[in-house]
């Protein structure tokens, strides 16, 4: 499908003048990049309350930023939301000169950060905060080695008056972003109690369609967390401000939040389970394509319920492909595996928790006596979903479990459903997915040095342990649990 990207910039005789297409390759299935399942109602104030204005509203001044020069430090950002009934995690970033906060959906499936500008917006929600606005110096040029990044798998068509780098994003649910590439400052604040100043490339964003614009209502746009050359992280550890290390902590309970830290200061690397990080080629029809290329994805040898194995889907081997994805509210299974969960729950019978057929929040959602509270209501019906990693089924392996917390939600009715969906609703149904809901109560990081990703799921005496700042108090008080 062609796009018609021909738009006139509001700074100084700036036309959007490249026709391009997204390139879906032989498999019909593109590098697109994973975003699913959002929910909307989301309290932006809530998130600045509870963190102090300190914190969320990003009292910044420039004049005591320290500009990036190698000081490899680690930036330590708070994190808002929940599963239910937010449907995301986000957190916010100091930007522009001067800068001004913006609230983003934290996403480790998603390379570029953008944010809604008015240059001017065509189709926007109105958002947590006003629109960037771009002058001239900010936009980035078309021979930018970024703008090669993000249009290398977009089919250009020359244009020699173009002054300007044109992007689109299409992300797995069909929503997308339209923009142009600018660069401007970024104000992190690092564990040292200093305050790094760098100028970063990002999406500004003038175009939003489908799903994308209900989760803009109450954010500014996306925080890029993938592998990728222009995600954030990277760029940051190439002008020697971080190592290039992610790691979250999701709170569990219901009140949600957590925080985010960019650097490896933090990482109790003794105390956590590791696996290798891939970048594989995902089969898809018998053809090949880059789904995920840039995300966090692992080798799955095994999946239990409980003493029940359940079967990966992948004809190919004896082994099936995993994705981590804060960009995802719920978690995704591949279609067999799907199935074969749902039989087993099909199990459940108890006078004390029946399956509610006129329930259509979620696929599979079950009705006790009274209206629930919590997980823990129901607890005793479910079981531990345990994820096994590794290269050979017969090699030890790295678990992982999930406890029910970790794939059920109550919702506003009072029911319990499964946030396990099947992937063949989003994808091709051959790749696991773990979402938000499944990615609580853990110190999850991803370390881009070393090609590895770790969690560590005794958070509470872990994270005072090894995760104190006195910086954030408040901030580390915080529990996954």
């Amino acid at each position: 499908m062609a796009l018609n990207c021909c738009f006139r910039l509001e700074v100084p005789e700036e036309p959007f003048c490249r026709f391009w297409k997204r390139y879906w390759g032989n498999s019909g299935l593109g590098d697109f990049e994973l975003k699913l399942g959002r929910l909307t109602s989301i309290d932006s104030r809530s998130f600045s309350e509870e963190l102090g204005d300190e914190l969320s509203r990003g009292r910044i001044n420039p004049k005591t930023a320290s500009t990036a020069s190698k000081i490899d430090a680690t930036g330590v950002i708070p994190v808002g939301g929940n599963i239910f009934p937010d449907g995301l995690y986000y957190t916010y970033l100091n930007l522009g000169n001067p800068p001004r906060p913006y609230f983003l959906d934290m996403d480790t499936g998603s390379a570029l950060t953008w944010i809604q500008c008015d240059a001017p917006c065509t189709s926007c929600a109105k958002g947590a905060h006003p629109f960037y606005k771009p002058v001239k110096a900010n936009i980035i040029p078309p021979k930018d080695s970024f703008c090669v990044e993000i249009q290398k798998n977009q089919i250009a068509k020359d244009c020699d008056s173009c002054h300007q780098c044109d992007y689109e994003i299409e992300y797995a649910d069909h929503s997308s972003s339209v923009g142009v590439l600018a660069r401007d400052e970024l104000y992190l604040n690092v564990a040292n109690g200093s305050l790094a100043q760098s100028k970063i490339v990002f999406g500004c964003a003038y175009d939003q369609q489908g799903l994308l614009l209900n989760t803009l209502g109450k954010t500014d746009g996306i925080l890029g967390l993938s592998r990728a050359k222009i995600s954030l992280p990277s760029q940051l550890a190439s002008q020697g401000i971080i190592k290039n290390v992610i790691g979250h902590c999701l709170a569990a309970d219901a009140r949600g939040g957590g925080y985010m830290f960019l650097g490896d200061d933090f990482v109790p690397y003794w105390q956590m389970a590791w696996v290798p990080c891939l970048r594989p080629m995902i089969f898809s029809n018998n053809h090949e394509h880059s789904m995920s290329r840039n995300s966090y994805q692992t080798n799955i040898v095994k999946v239990r319920y409980g003493s029940r194995q359940i079967g990966l889907g992948n004809v190919r081997s004896a082994q099936g492909h995993l994705v981590f994805d804060t960009g995802s509210s719920y978690s995704y299974f591949t279609e067999q595996a799907y199935n074969d969960l749902v039989t087993i729950f099909n199990d459940i019978s108890s006078e004390s928790l029946v399956r509610d057929m006129s329930d259509t929040s979620l696929p599979i959602c079950w009705r006790a006596k009274s209206p629930l509270r919590s997980i823990e209501d129901v607890r005793q019906f479910f079981k531990p979903l345990n994820l096994h990693f590794g290269s050979k089924w017969w090699i030890v392996s790295t678990k992982l479990q999930i406890p029910p917390e970790g794939y059920l939600v109550v919702n506003s009715k009072g029911n319990v459903c499964l946030g396990i969906l099947n992937g063949r609703e989003v994808h091709d149904g051959s790749t696991f997915i773990l979402g938000d809901i499944s990615l609580r109560g853990l110190l999850i990081v991803y370390d881009n040095v070393k090609d590895k990703i770790g969690w560590f799921d005794q958070i509470v005496q872990g994270h005072e342990g090894h995760v104190h700042v006195e910086m954030y108090p408040k901030l580390f008080s915080k529990s996954c649990k």
